[in-house]
């Protein structure tokens, strides 16, 4: 026997009432189920994982394939050698 159990905090997406979402799960169907018991709304989905789509090579996840071309200066700060304030 399937066990059905409320979802607390759960929201119906129809009738938009708190606490009316039961839920259950049907291994042989590999299914899982809930519904609203004030408005009779249903719903289920597929417990089977699915794979997942590769991700699209982008300038943000691949990697650098050489190092920037830049030279390395080293900068001098000198102060001022006035003596007013700007």
């Amino acid at each position: 026997m399937t066990v059905k159990r409320f979802i607390a905090g759960a929201v119906c997406p129809r009738c938009s009432e708190m606490d009316k979402i039961r839920a259950w799960r049907d291994d042989d169907a590999e299914k899982q189920y809930r519904e609203c018991v004030g408005c009779g709304y249903t719903d289920e989905q597929s417990t089977v994982i699915q794979a997942q789509p590769t991700e699209i090579p982008t300038r943000v996840n691949t990697p650098h394939s050489r190092s920037p071309e830049t030279e390395e200066v080293v900068i001098n700060f000198i102060p001022n050698p006035g003596t007013t304030k700007h």
